[in-house]
């Protein structure tokens, strides 16, 4: 199944019913910071909508719980790598997409076969204080040659004005979070992005 070129992310299902009916076909529930029953709740209200609406759910971090509550799809980080047990999520079946910053943590991504591999932040983010510095547009380049055929995601500092230069660089899909969710009119910007994607 191919992934929709627009991936946006947002922190609570309570998002959704907003976002969703507006045309997203793809995207991450990355809660930070809540009780673990908060996560399973809305990890469930998260499956049914986006059941409901034909969009394809993505889990940030807790992949038991999305195994738990039936979910095929999860997000890890570099360091939810390293407590993940990546053999029973293969085992299972369930697809994931990986974060990468540098070369190492591309060579190791790589070697799980992931659905897809990030590279961020592309441009300066204001969402997480990171080691990185941005990647800048050559990186998305550089990176799209060493991944071939895998999908490769653009994240960090996106706006609707950046993504075709960010395409235009070799990535396949871009991610976005803040330039939706603090926006002033986050429908307005959503169906700006839906429009520049596709």
């Amino acid at each position: 199944m191919s992934l929709d070129r627009f991936y946006p992310i947002f922190d609570r299902a309570e998002w959704l019913p907003r976002m969703l009916p507006l045309g997203v076909k793809l995207m991450q529930l990355r809660i930070k910071d809540q009780p673990l029953d908060v996560v399973r709740s809305d990890i469930k209200i998260a499956k049914k909508l986006c059941a409901d609406y034909g969009c394809e759910l993505v889990v940030n971090d807790f992949w038991e719980i999305a195994m738990d509550e039936g979910c095929d799809f999860i997000h890890l980080g570099q360091e939810d790598m390293d407590t993940a047990d990546m053999a029973a999520i293969q085992k299972a079946g369930i697809r994931f997409g990986l974060s990468t910053h540098d070369e190492t943590e591309l060579d190791r991504a790589l070697s799980y076969n992931p659905e897809y591999v990030a590279l961020g932040p592309v441009y300066p983010t204001i969402l997480k204080k990171m080691k990185w510095t941005e990647q800048g547009l050559d990186r998305v380049t550089e990176w799209k040659k060493l991944v071939g055929d895998t999908p490769l995601v653009g994240i960090g500092g996106m706006s609707v004005e950046r993504a075709a230069g960010v395409f235009a660089a070799g990535a396949d899909i871009v991610s976005v979070v803040t330039d939706i969710t603090l926006n002033t009119d986050p429908e307005a910007r959503l169906t700006e992005w839906v429009k520049a994607t596709r």
